[in-house]
């Protein structure tokens, strides 16, 4: 398969991180989704993508392990924190 020919399918939004609007007026909002990578079973996936979601930047994609593992990092980095 060529690296330029991929399928995928948004299984599940989670949430919206944040938007913006780039200098040639495309406004790109960074989700939280559940999201199926040519046709395997879908994994958290934390990337920006178009408001019509067909076109998208460089993301993050994680197993349910390392979704979990970084839950708890994060929950610990706000913890230490907020100290």
């Amino acid at each position: 398969m060529a690296y330029d020919t991929f399928k995928y399918n948004i299984t599940k939004s989670v949430g919206i991180i944040s938007e913006r609007t780039d200098h040639n007026g495309i406004k790109w909002i960074k989700e939280v989704n559940m999201v199926s990578w040519n046709d395997r079973e879908p994994k958290i996936d934390i990337r920006e993508w178009n408001e019509d979601h067909s076109r998208m930047g460089r993301g993050l994609t994680l197993t349910t392990e390392e979704e979990e593992m970084l839950c708890m990092i994060l929950h610990e980095h706000m913890r230490e924190r907020s100290k």
